[in-house]
């Protein structure tokens, strides 16, 4: 849509030829901004209910800033979310807007915008281990990013039961709860089992040789026998945000 079909779509509102709601449809589907290298979709909040997110990994860091730059240049309030990024993606970004910040453990970088919380209640972040932190970082930041108010609970895995129980209190308070483990993936099953709220099971890459970079775990939370887990794909703490989201919205 250029600037004449804009001119002639907000006068055919004003006039009254068309309807609100279908306006509001139509805005909905409008096209993306194609900056040769990629197409950034504006209007994914619009009809998603969160933005677009930028997959740093495979992209150089000049093609992450002018993503962003893009996305800023837009003027739309929502904040702004990189994941899978290094420093040296991290500083292209700080150089297009000062706003932006690395975290570390799981290098995403977020640009906050709005402060707004939309979600109705606690999105829980468990990990078993401290190696299952990074996916869970990613997870934290991506649920904040989301308008969520998150909180995290780390270290507490079967291999020592009476940790996890010391946080019972805080489960009970959950609305959606995402727990990250490796080895075994035990975890989300006796989860789910104290709790009546949804629990999304994020299997990681962590373990020795026999758990297969994951698959292990992976299987063994798809074979719960809770009836309140379901599962991402492996080391994808962005993806179990992401249903967190929509669930804690919903």
């Amino acid at each position: 849509m250029n600037d004449r079909d804009a001119r002639h779509f907000l006068q055919a509102v004003r006039s009254g030829k068309l309807s609100l709601e279908t306006a509001l449809n139509r805005l909905r589907h409008l096209p993306f901004e194609d900056i040769g290298f990629a197409k950034i979709d504006h209007h994914r909040a619009l009809r998603q209910g969160h933005p677009e997110v930028v997959y740093a990994r495979g992209k150089t860091p000049a093609q992450v800033a002018q993503i962003v730059r893009g996305m800023l240049r837009a003027g739309s309030s929502h904040n702004i979310l990189v994941t899978r990024a290094g420093r040296e993606v991290y500083f292209a970004v700080k150089r297009v807007s000062r706003a932006a910040k690395f975290h570390v453990l799981s290098g995403a970088i977020s640009i906050e915008r709005s402060k707004t919380i939309r979600g109705k209640g606690l999105v829980l972040v468990v990990t078993a281990g401290t190696s299952d932190i990074p996916v869970a970082e990613e997870a934290l930041v991506t649920a904040r990013s989301f308008g969520n108010r998150a909180e995290a609970i780390y270290d507490v895995g079967v291999a020592g039961l009476h940790r996890l129980l010391e946080h019972r209190a805080k489960l009970d308070q959950a609305r959606v709860i995402i727990c990250v483990a490796g080895m075994e993936g035990a975890l989300p099953s006796v989860v789910a089992g104290l709790v009546a709220a949804p629990v999304i099971a994020v299997p990681t890459s962590t373990g020795y040789g026999s758990s297969f970079g994951g698959l292990a775990a992976l299987f063994a939370m798809l074979n719960s026998c809770a009836s309140n887990v379901t599962v991402v794909n492996i080391d994808n703490g962005f993806g179990a945000a992401c249903v967190a989201s929509a669930i804690n919205r919903a």
